[in-house]
């Protein structure tokens, strides 16, 4: 005995509005403990404790004495962590999202490229403001092996890499039908953002509470954004309806 077509249809749309509550619960429940562990990271870095770590994080990365802003690690560790670093600068951030944007509005997928521009720009923005604010500064120049220009808390470059690659990652997961492929995009995007973060350590120009939170940030953000791209898909498939 089968189903009629109406009831089954019930059936898929209670499954459907179930997988979207559990969804929605899920993106908010990331959103709150991405938020507490940043103010609590916040807290703690104006404390002995959260300074003894930083302090201790940063002599195990750099050990040699004589070259304090040489990492652990093979010599080639430099030039790499230097190359995936920039994978979250502004520059390269910028231009991926300016060319994604070209591509998604010649297909003419406006939606998604404003989304994606309120992502990224909005991440941008709220980086500078949270570096005004609590305008900590780097660590002690011996360590650096890059070149800085502002100041330290959050990491803009493991808070950016974050939004950017997520949000990129959700969109292609969503185009895509099979879950396998769907799971390494995501993979693939949260350990860039991962990378991004653990070189700017590597290289001596971020605490390590800094890439911490700039991650905490990041993902808070990127979580907000999929969350506004699911209502707005629902609001506009309902009026479809």
């Amino acid at each position: 005995m089968t189903l009629s077509s109406h009831p089954r249809q019930r059936i898929a749309a209670a499954f459907a509005f179930a997988r979207a509550e559990v969804l929605l619960l899920a993106g908010l429940a990331l959103i709150a403990g991405a938020v507490l562990t940043f103010v609590d990271i916040a807290e703690d870095m104006a404390e002995a404790d959260g300074r003894s770590f930083d302090w201790a994080v940063l002599k195990f990365t750099h050990r040699d004495p004589a070259n304090p802003s040489d990492p652990v690690g093979p010599a080639w560790l430099d030039h790499v962590s230097a190359d995936f670093s920039a994978l979250g600068s502004v520059t390269i951030l910028v231009t991926l999202v300016v060319a994604t944007c070209g591509y998604l509005l010649l297909r003419r997928r406006a939606l998604e490229a404003l989304l994606l521009l309120l992502a990224s720009g909005g991440g941008l923005a709220i980086s500078q403001a949270l570096k005004a604010f609590f305008e900590r500064d780097r660590p002690p120049e011996i360590y650096r092996a890059a070149e800085v220009l502002n100041q330290s808390f959050p990491s803009g470059h493991a808070m950016l890499s974050a939004v950017v690659y997520l949000t990129l990652g959700a969109m292609l997961a969503r185009a895509e039908p099979n879950w396998r492929i769907r799971i390494y995009i995501l993979t693939l995007a949260i350990l860039i953002a991962l990378g991004v973060g653990l070189t700017r350590i590597l290289l001596g120009v971020h605490w390590a509470s800094d890439v911490l939170a700039g991650w905490c940030a990041g993902a808070a953000w990127a979580t907000a954004c999929w969350l506004l791209d699911r209502w707005i898909r629902t609001r506009t498939a309902g009026e479809k309806d």
